[in-house]
Formats: C-alpha cells, sequence, structure tokens
C-alpha cells in the first residue's frame, strides 16, 4: 500500500529556505571584541587606562559608552568620565538594600560600537540575570558590542589559589584562564611595589583612613612583588603561546622554539620540592613558562595511597608556584618526557637526581643521558637531593 500524499518541499520552497537561512547567517552579528587591562593589584591605573582608551576612539569617531565604571573616589580617574556617554545602571534590592549594578539588557538596546566595562571578575548581586558580569559581557560580545574591561591577575582562576596562600586571605571572584586568554587584546597595566605604594601613601588610591591598613595588610612589598611576578608570567605565557602558535603555522616546527619554556619533572618523591623551586627561580631569571609534569607510566598508576598522596601534594605545590600542571600518561618515563618536551617546544628540563647505586647504574644509562641522546637541543638541569630536603 502507498500514500499518494507527498510531504516534501518543492524546489522553490526548498530554495526560499536556502535564502531565509542564508540571509538569518548574514544578519548575525559578528562577535564583539574584547580588549582587557590586567594588573598586578587594584590601583595600579586599569580603570584609568580604559577610560583613556575610550576618548581615543571617541575621537576618532567610535560610539563609545560607559557600561558600568566604578572610580572609587578618585578624582582623576573620574575626571575622565567627562565627556562620555555613561548608561544609567539598574537598581536590584537585596536584603532591603538597593545595590546598582549594570543594565546588561540596555547596552544591548542602546547598541554601541564599544561599551567600557570595568571589573570584569565582578560578582553580580543575588537576584541578577547572571552570577558573573563576565557573563553579561560575554551576552553583549554575542550582540555584537566590542568590550574594553579590567582585571587583576589574582582574579584568575589558575593562580586564585595561589594568591590566596600569599596573600593569607581567600580570593571569591574568580574569572576562567580561557576567557583572559581568549581576549583578543591583554593590555599589561604594570607599576612597581614600590611606586604602588607610594601612590598609596599620597592618598591616590584610598582615602587616608583606609591607606594604611592597605598597606600593612595586602599591599606588603611581599606582597606585591609576587602577584606582579604573577602577572609578568601570566603574560609572557601568553605571548609564548601566540609565537608558537604562529611558528607552526608557518610549518618551521624544526626551528629552536622561539622562547624560553621550562619544564620540571615531578613524582612522589620530596625531591621533587627542590626541582619545583629550582624550576621556578630558573623561569623567573628567563622570564620563562613554567610547567611541572607528572608522566603517568603504569609504575605511577600502581602507586600506594600514601605516596600518591605525597605526588597530589607535590602537584598542589607546584600550582602555588604559578606553574601549569600536566599529566602525560605515557609507557615510560623517558618516552613520556620526550613527546612532552617537543610538544611543548620546551628548552629547559629540571629533574631530581636518579637514587640508583652500583651494578644499576653501569648497566643502563640514566634518565639525564637519554634525554639529552635525544633532545640534544634542551638544557638538563639535575637537582641533587642535598642535605636535607623539604
Amino acid at each position: 500500500m502507498t500514500d499518494d500524499r507527498d510531504d516534501r518541499p518543492t524546489g522553490e520552497e526548498m530554495l526560499a529556505r536556502v535564502i531565509a537561512e542564508g540571509q538569518l547567517e548574514r544578519n548575525r552579528p559578528e562577535r564583539g571584541r574584547l580588549r582587557l587591562y590586567l594588573g598586578m593589584a587594584p590601583g595600579v591605573g586599569k580603570t584609568y587606562r580604559m577610560l583613556e582608551e575610550g576618548h581615543r576612539r571617541l575621537e576618532r569617531g567610535t560610539d563609545v559608552v560607559v557600561g558600568f565604571v566604578e572610580v572609587h573616589a578618585r578624582p582623576r580617574t573620574a575626571a575622565l568620565l567627562e565627556g562620555l556617554e555613561i548608561l544609567p545602571r539598574v537598581r536590584v534590592e537585596y536584603q532591603g538594600v538597593q545595590v546598582e549594578e549594570m543594565d546588561t539588557p540596555a547596552i544591548i538596546a542602546r547598541h554601541p560600537e564599544v561599551a567600557l566595562i570595568d571589573e570584569l571578575a565582578h560578582t553580580n548581586v543575588p537576584g541578577s540575570a547572571n552570577e558573573k558580569r563576565w557573563q553579561d559581557v560575554e551576552l553583549i560580545r554575542n550582540a555584537g558590542i566590542d568590550v574594553i574591561s579590567t582585571c587583576n591577575v589574582q582574579h584568575l582562576e589558575s593562580v586564585a589559589d595561589a594568591v590566596a596562600t600569599i596573600v593569607g586571605a581567600p580570593v571569591n571572584e574568580r574569572l576562567p584562564d580561557e576567557l583572559v586568554e581568549g581576549a583578543d587584546e591583554v593590555e599589561l597595566v604594570d607599576m612597581s611595589p614600590h611606586a604602588l605604594r607610594q601612590r598609596i601613601r599620597h592618598g591616590n588610591v584610598y582615602p587616608p583612613e583606609r591607606a594604611r591598613v592597605a598597606l600593612d595588610r595586602f599591599f606588603t612589598e611581599a606582597n606585591l612583588t609576587a602577584l606582579r611576578e604573577l602577572s609578568l608570567r601570566f603574560v609572557t605565557r601568553a605571548v609564548d603561546e601566540q609565537l608558537e602558535e604562529i611558528v607552526s603555522e608557518q610549518g618551521v616546527d624544526r626551528l629552536r622554539p622561539v622562547s624560553e619554556r621550562v619544564l620540571v619533572v615531578v613524582d612522589d618523591r620530596l625531591i621533587s620540592r627542590r626541582a619545583l623551586r629550582r624550576g621556578a627561580m630558573l623561569a623567573s631569571a628567563l622570564g620563562a613558562g613554567l610547567s611541572a609534569a607528572v608522566i603517568v607510566t603504569p609504575a605511577v598508576e600502581r602507586l600506594s595511597f600514601d605516596r600518591a598522596r605525597d605526588l597530589q601534594e607535590h602537584l598542589d605545590y607546584a600550582t602555588d608556584l604559578g606553574a601549569q600542571v600536566i599529566q602525560h600518561p605515557a609507557r615510560d618515563l623517558v618516552a613520556g618526557l620526550v613527546e612532552l618536551a617537543k610538544g611543548l617546544r620546551v628548552t629547559h628540563v629540571v629533574l631530581g637526581r636518579e637514587g640508583r647505586r652500583g651494578i644499576a647504574r653501569r648497566l643502563a644509562p640514566d634518565t639525564t643521558e637519554q634525554l639529552l641522546e635525544q633532545l640534544p637541543e634542551i638544557e638538563v638541569h639535575i637537582v641533587g637531593e642535598g642535605a636535607g630536603q623539604g
């Protein structure tokens, strides 16, 4: 039995559908670009630089609006708002208090070419449409609007725990690294720790009654030095990755890597701590990216509970030092290291000295010799056990 009905579209209907879908695709706005000013701490001048950029674009005829800017009672920053169109904020009631937040639908409806939006890591008040401001920014960019924003390095998810250890306080507002790494432009707003502390002393960042507390707690010389190092390392890593991508795309993989990169080999032994410290010092001196790797061999997979716990503690320590932590499966240590070193275009490998003695040492070459034989272009740094580890 056959069905005489034919529900298939005619040729004319199919053509009309294709044309309509093509028209929708052409009308879909191109995703807005993200320019980000990254700083080591509040007060280095990120918002000021963002507003200066807004004025430059306005002078060139670009349609610019202020979506949300917090001047923190800083007169010079507040003065830069003059001449810029400022969109009203939305009021959200929370626990009987009216709180002002960015009006994302109003920005999209106004549809400027560029929106200036401060404090990308900000957490919106409960009851807002989105939990985080960066989620609002993603909606704005999806509408085809370019965004210029700001954030501090401590808000990056990958370094937030390290920062909490450094400053002794939790970092509650966090940004996905992918969001920052995927920004079209990231500019580091740099300042020496001494210069920032001077700005705070002179009342350019906080009111006098808050300045002393800030200097004694968060803005210590040691804290700022560590935060600055994290900022420089993040930007250096991002630039290195872009350079390596360019080199790979141009088909010159056989060339020596265009930037320094340090890889520390981590296992469950206590010597891994010394290797990590040495690797971090080397990366800092070279201005290089730092990675910490566990080569997951069958032997590693069979580690006892206590040894696996020791290994995890070493990896946590690597994260605190700002290293990119990698777990790479392989049939054996040397094969895994060779694969990883080539893939990451590593220039330096740091590892603890093997504890083999006597005939075992004479019968087979150690890891160092095998690495140098297979990767003659890299430098291998051996860390000895020393008198006392930890």
